[in-house]
């Protein structure tokens, strides 16, 4: 009953990726974990997984619609893919098993990996909660300046989290790209695809190449179910919009990250 759950799940995050260009990925964890029985550390392996070739095909879509700013992608993802691959491949497998002890709670890597994913969540959810100003118009008589700093240092920030967590980030690189790169929200929604793709799949090479195992049969019938989702999604895209969704969407994740936090620490 609780792998056909996840499996469903699996579906909603992937329309949650095609809709909203994120926020679907805050969710792979605690499915993979919860409904579907996979260690925590190895969950954020396979999250990447998952959320970087479910966000190919979304990306994909949305480049045909010519909804991807190639230039913006790659100011991105320079310190993105640097920070995202080093995590995977040199710090998650530097942590020791067992960490320290407080008191009758001994911490671990599982539980650290956990109750700092359901911290991003919770933050996630504010993200996503919190009403936005009106986005950014396309330009007509001139661009408004880009703002290389900012959008540098959240590709570096985005690029930790995602190697740590196993997210994609879109509830990050979103605001990013509409505030400091001045991107009309369809097109941030695009470009911030590519940008999850690459982190996503890059740190999950960061894995293959520190000798990670896989479960491949279970694994990419698990992406196949998240494939189907973000296929309606980018589908659905054009008659609901992301924003419309998005506290809606905030306040469940709001409500998961708190159950996580209680199970792991209080109960």
């Amino acid at each position: 009953m609780l792998h056909a759950a996840g499996y469903v799940a699996a579906i909603f995050i992937g329309l949650s990726l095609g809709i909203m260009g994120g926020g679907g990925s805050i969710l792979t964890v605690p499915v993979l974990v919860y409904l579907m029985g996979v260690s925590p550390v190895l969950s954020t392996a396979y999250s990447l997984f998952v959320v970087g070739s479910t966000s190919v095909v979304g990306a994909s879509g949305y480049f045909r619609k010519g909804l991807v700013s190639l230039k913006t992608a790659l100011v991105f993802l320079g310190p993105s893919l640097a920070a995202v691959f080093a995590v995977r491949r040199l710090v998650m497998p530097a942590i020791p098993a067992e960490l320290f002890a407080v008191g009758g709670l001994v911490v671990t890597k599982d539980l650290l990996v956990l109750v700092a994913f359901a911290g991003l969540m919770v933050v996630a959810a504010a993200s996503m909660i919190r009403s936005r100003g009106p986005e950014a118009p396309l330009a007509t008589g001139g661009q408004p300046p880009f703002n290389y700093p900012l959008v540098l240092g959240i590709g570096l920030v985005v690029g930790t989290l995602t190697g740590f967590v196993g997210a994609g980030g879109g509830f990050l690189i979103i605001p990013a790209l509409v505030l400091g790169a001045r991107l009309p929200m369809k097109l941030a929604v695009g470009t911030s695809l590519v940008i999850i793709a690459l982190n996503s799949l890059i740190g999950f090479s960061g894995d293959l190449s520190a000798g990670t195992p896989i479960a491949w049969p279970f694994l990419l019938g698990f992406l196949a179910f998240a494939l189907a989702g973000i296929v309606a999604g980018t589908y659905l895209a054009r008659f609901i919009p992301g924003e419309r969704l998005r506290p809606a969407f905030g306040w469940f994740t709001l409500a998961m990250g708190t159950f996580i936090l209680l199970r792991e620490l209080v109960f």
